[in-house]
């Protein structure tokens, strides 16, 4: 079972940052519960399928560049954490954001992306 800080980093890195598609679909299904609820402001959807579509959607369009980085501290809790991030060109990130997930045995069963204002997803 994954600690709220490993699951974390799985969701920041392993399944948002990660170009490798069969890579990332491992990552999502030991990461995240079947039914995980992903919330950002374009909305909501659930399951493994539409978490997917959401990191392949948001890492296709973009430059081999672009990447994750995790600003500031983690918070953490056994039940909760938040983990703040840039996304861009290694030190000059485009956009920026925190991610909450609610964590429930060992796996992610909500994230919540809320983006700093003034940048869409």
């Amino acid at each position: 079972m994954s600690t709220t800080a490993e699951l974390l980093t799985a969701n920041l890195h392993d399944v948002f940052g990660n170009r490798d598609v069969a890579a990332r679909r491992a990552a999502i299904e030991r990461t995240y519960a079947p039914d995980v609820a992903f919330i950002d402001p374009e909305g909501s959807v659930t399951g493994w399928d539409a978490l997917e579509a959401k990191a392949a959607g948001l890492l296709d369009p973009t430059p081999g560049a672009f990447q994750f980085a995790e600003e500031g501290r983690r918070y953490v809790s056994a039940t909760h954490g938040a983990l703040s991030w840039g996304f861009g060109p290694v030190g000059d990130p485009v956009a920026r954001g925190v991610d909450v997930i609610e964590v429930r045995d060992g796996r992610i069963v909500t994230l919540t992306t809320i983006l700093a204002e003034g940048q869409s997803s």
